[in-house]
Formats: structure tokens, sequence, C-alpha cells
């Protein structure tokens, strides 16, 4: 028996060390082909610091907005059950599927210079083509599934007899959304939180639809390769992977502690 279970254990283990090394080789591959002095001068280029940044910034503030929405959604559709709820949850989860530059056109059709929204948002100074406020609603739209989904299993996991309980104490719905169903389902939203500004990082698609210029980092390093081929643009590649890696270890460091 225990041998049967010593074998069944190595062969998950072969399984998932390949996995593991389908993802870690390529990423070691571009780092250790990037010299620190080369990194180091790539790095003091403005194009490619402000690049970052922004690409960082961007995707914050994307998942930002979708906290301030989100939120109550995930909630409601934890729950709430309400004729076309299959729906709503389907329509949030589209953008996933959706391939990324097709998503970009959609969104131009509406926030474009000549759409209606476009038009209405640039009257008060907000324009979303070559803008950062499009590389934001880019990212907005392709990730926001993320969170969305990770509070709702977050929500639904809460008991609601905890919650019903809070009511019959005296407090009111927001006091016991506040005090009881979020402290209970943080980490769901956390990891929602995580996933969501991940992939917002990476979003190329319907960025370079919607703002080409500024340019995040993956459509700089795709202007330096399509231009200039390979040699330049990993320098690039090397140093964002190298912070998104320490970002997450960080990320995964302080979740730890704080689960602890």
């Amino acid at each position: 028996m225990m041998r049967s279970r010593r074998r069944f254990l190595i062969f998950f283990a072969a399984a998932g060390a390949l996995l593991v090394a389908f993802i870690a080789w390529p990423l070691l591959r571009t780092l250790l082909a990037s010299p620190p002095a080369v990194l180091w001068r790539t790095w003091q280029e403005g194009e490619v610091r402000a690049a970052i940044l922004l690409t960082f910034g961007a995707s914050a503030a994307a998942t930002g907005l979708a906290l301030l929405f989100g939120i109550p959604l995930a909630y409601v559709l934890a729950r709430a059950d309400f004729p076309g709820k299959t729906l709503v949850e389907a329509v949030v989860d589209i953008p996933v599927v959706v391939p990324h530059s097709a998503a970009g056109i959609a969104l131009l059709m509406v926030f474009g210079r000549q759409a209606f929204l476009g038009k209405a948002f640039a009257l008060a100074g907000i324009r979303f083509v070559s803008a950062v406020p499009g590389i934001v609603i880019a990212m907005l739209f392709v990730s926001l599934a993320f969170l969305v989904n990770a509070a709702r299993d977050g929500f639904r996991a809460v008991d609601v007899r905890l919650e019903a309980v809070a009511r019959t104490l005296g407090a009111s719905p927001w006091e016991t959304f506040w005090q009881v169903t979020f402290p209970l389902a943080w980490r769901s939203v956390l990891s929602g939180v995580i996933m969501m500004w991940a992939r917002g990082l990476s979003e190329f698609g319907a960025v370079v639809i919607l703002a080409y210029h500024p340019m995040v980092a993956p459509v700089l390093i795709f202007e330096r390769f399509e231009s200039y081929g390979l040699a330049y643009a990993r320098p690039v590649a090397s140093l964002v992977i190298l912070i998104s890696l320490g970002v997450f270890l960080i990320l995964r460091w302080v979740g730890r502690d704080a689960k602890r």
C-alpha cells in the first residue's frame, strides 16, 4: 500500500516538475541572457522607466476601479438569485475568452473619438484614444473577471447565518458587510486583486488598439522587437520579468504573514 502511494506521488511530482520547468526555463534563459550592466543601462533609459511605471500604475488604477464596482457586483452574485443571473455572470467572464484585439476594437467603438461616450468624456477633458485613461479601461475590461469571480466565491463561502445573527443583534446591512462578511472573505478578495493586477500588467491586444501611445511595457517590448530585433527587446523583457518576480515574492510573503 505504501509502495503504491509512493509511486503515485513520484508520478505526480514528475509531471508537476515538467510543468514547472516549462515555465521556469524560458524565464531563466531570458534573464541570464542580459548581464546586470546591460539591465542597468536599460533601466536608465527614460522611455523604459516610463513604460514600466505606467504599466504598474495603470494596472493598479484599473484594479482600484474594479474594487469599487466589482465588490458590490460580486456580493450580489453571491447572495441574490434573480432572472438573468447566469447571463450577467457570462458577461463578466466574456472578456477573458474574447481575443483581446477584438476587445480593443469593442472599446474603441464605445470610447473612441467619434463614439458617444468618447465625445461625452472629451467635454470633461478626458480622452481614451492614445491616452492613459484608455490604457486603464483596456486593462479593466480584460481582467476584471478575476477579481469579481474570486470575491464572489469568497462571499459564497461565508455562512449566511453569521450575517443573520449580526442583523438580529442590531447591525445594519453596511455594518454586517464590513464587520462580518468582508473580514471573512478578504483572502479571496486579495487573491482576486493580485490576479487582476497581474493580468493587467501583461495586457497587450486591447491596449495597443486603444492607446498605442503612451507605451506600456508590453507594447514597448513589441515595438523594439519589431523595429530592432531580439537583442534590443530582450533587456526590457528581462527587467519586466525581474520586477514582476520581485513584486510577487513580496506579495506572497505578505499574504503568508497575514495568514499566519
